[in-house]
């Protein structure tokens, strides 16, 4: 379904059970939580699906190592539980994102005799509480080993390793494609449309005033409940609601740099377990790249957050001391800069304390918020959150519990992982350009290739595996609106290269004004916003 289809649909009139604001992670989650629940759902967000914080995380699907070294410290149940669910909610996400997500072998280097012992029981605890959706147990491994599973690694001081098991996964296409299961299932899911507007009878909440992004339309919705799940914005909404509302989210950023996939081998990761400033960082091979990352700064709010050169000389620095390879600025292909939303619990007497969890919060007019959490955990997020807004606005759902802990995503339930040679044989694609299509669209990547035998099957670029019919399938099919839009979420490359990224832009804005029929005041606006986001930040 169109983008166009969609705005018909929110323009009807007609009154939703619930409307979201926000189409990272947790408004997808929710939007599809509710829709198979058999409520009437619309979704929203001012900018395009998963373009904030959701399209800017470390690709892994965990439970917390971290979390779990604090629990062990502090003796904290609290984050013991954190763990828990979040490595059961790993097995399920790997489970119903089948061709978006992955298992992951990690190798943390020890440097040091007397960390042996205690990283490697803390990992076989993370394997213990994973239980029943383990996805491999962590062993001890020599010097020697850990140097030959990944060979850039510094060799001198190493006296052994700890392997373990995490998962990974594409996360701008799953929000994506959450997006288009609620669809499915009866939502309508609007990216570039924001909330200008809340719209109360009596002092609640009755519905809200909405903006096409692109086109500066308003018009009005009704809804019996209205759910803001924007992450790192949540507090402007809030506003929107009560502007005497006490803050609730604060922010820090954090970047990733992409080096050439030298700096890691493709089937194994890196966690260095504790930085100089008790931080932990991963090497991680990503779309046949490895990705660095992350850093951890406060920061002010902002939509497109830029990199500083001191987060990247941190990174960079840590990289150094743990490779044999001389790793430098030039080496660098890409970087993006992504905030987190660190939440206060407003029902929690200490105001200091920030919550290690998801928070639902209920305002006297009846504006519904989540904040917290992490990608990992979306799908429980979704399962809370309508759980509690089916009691507060009294909604008649046809299904009461939740259906979607075993529901596969678009692309994922007919999906065959030796999917590939069948489109080698059937279309011709190079060895590469079908393994990518495979593991990106999974059940869907015949429609893609049917396009790319209509003239579309040409890469954007060399040395990337993204084809010319991706553009039109992401406009036609999957509500692509910007030329950003396909090279920094429909696909990675913004996210891998950006040269390659500059350089392909006039080739997308072309295909994309022929599907959207663009005249050249448009086409000149695309091209100066690609430009100014892949100059300035995603």
């Amino acid at each position: 379904m169109s983008r166009q289809q969609n705005l018909a649909k929110i323009k009807r009139g007609s009154t939703f059970d619930l409307l979201v604001i926000g189409g990272g992670a947790t408004g997808c989650g929710i939007a599809l939580d509710g829709a198979t629940r058999g409520l009437k759902m619309a979704l929203v967000d001012k900018n395009d699906f998963s373009e904030g914080t959701s399209s800017r995380s470390t690709k892994l699907v965990h439970g917390g190592v971290r979390y779990l070294e604090m629990a062990v410290r502090r003796v904290d149940p609290g984050q013991y539980k954190l763990v828990r669910e979040g490595l059961h909610e790993r097995g399920l996400l790997l489970k119903n994102a089948r061709h978006l997500s992955n298992r992951l072998m990690l190798v943390t280097p020890l440097y040091k005799w007397f960390e042996v012992p205690y990283v490697f029981a803390g990992l076989k605890f993370y394997d213990f509480l994973s239980g029943k959706q383990s996805i491999g147990h962590s062993r001890l491994i020599s010097r020697k080993e850990a140097l030959r599973l990944f060979p850039g690694l510094k060799g001198a001081g190493l006296k052994a390793g700890v392997l373990y098991y995490d998962g990974q996964f594409h996360d701008s296409r799953m929000a994506l494609s959450l997006a288009i299961t609620a669809m499915q299932n009866g939502a309508v899911t609007c990216n570039h449309v924001a909330v200008t507007g809340l719209i109360k009878e009596e002092g609640k909440i009755c519905g809200a005033e909405l903006t096409d992004s692109m086109s500066g339309e308003t018009w009005q919705v009704g809804a019996r409940g209205i759910i803001n799940a924007t992450g790192p914005f949540a507090d402007g909404i809030r506003l929107l609601d009560n502007p005497a509302a006490k803050k609730i989210v604060t922010t820090s950023a954090g970047i990733h740099i992409v080096l050439d996939k030298r700096f890691a081998p493709p089937n194994t990761g890196l966690m260095i377990p504790e930085t100089e400033d008790g931080r932990v960082l991963f090497v991680l091979p990503w779309e046949g790249h490895a990705l660095v990352g992350t850093t951890d700064e406060p920061a002010e709010i902002s939509e497109h957050p830029q990199p500083l050169e001191t987060e990247i000389a941190y990174l960079l620095r840590h990289v150094t001391r743990y490779f044999n390879l001389k790793v430098e600025r030039k080496n660098i292909k890409a970087v993006w800069s992504g905030l987190r939303p660190l939440v206060f619990d407003p029902k929690s007497a200490d105001t200091a304390q920030l919550a290690r969890d998801h928070v639902i919060e209920d305002s006297e007019s009846g504006l519904l918020t989540i904040a917290g959490g992490k990608w990992t955990t979306y799908r429980k997020m979704a399962q809370d959150t309508i759980d509690h807004a089916i009691k507060v606005f009294d909604l008649a759902a046809l299904k009461p519990t939740c259906q979607t802990e075993h529901l596969p995503i678009i692309g994922s339930a007919r999906y065959d992982e030796n999917g590939a040679q069948a489109l080698i044989n059937e279309h011709g694609f190079e060895a590469d350009i079908a393994a990518y299509l495979n593991r990106t669209y999974g059940d869907q990547a015949e429609k893609v290739a049917a396009l790319a035998s209509e003239g579309y099957g040409d890469r954007l670029v060399e040395g990337h595996p993204i084809i010319e019919a991706e553009v039109v399938f992401a406009t036609r099919y999957e509500m692509a609106e910007r030329v950003i839009d396909v090279l920094a979420r429909r696909t990675p490359l913004a996210l891998l290269d950006n040269a390659a990224s500059h350089k392909v832009t006039p080739g997308v804005l072309e295909i994309m004004a022929q599907e959207l029929g663009w005249d050249e005041e448009r086409r000149s606006r695309e091209l100066e916003w690609s430009e100014l986001r892949l100059t300035k930040g995603l």
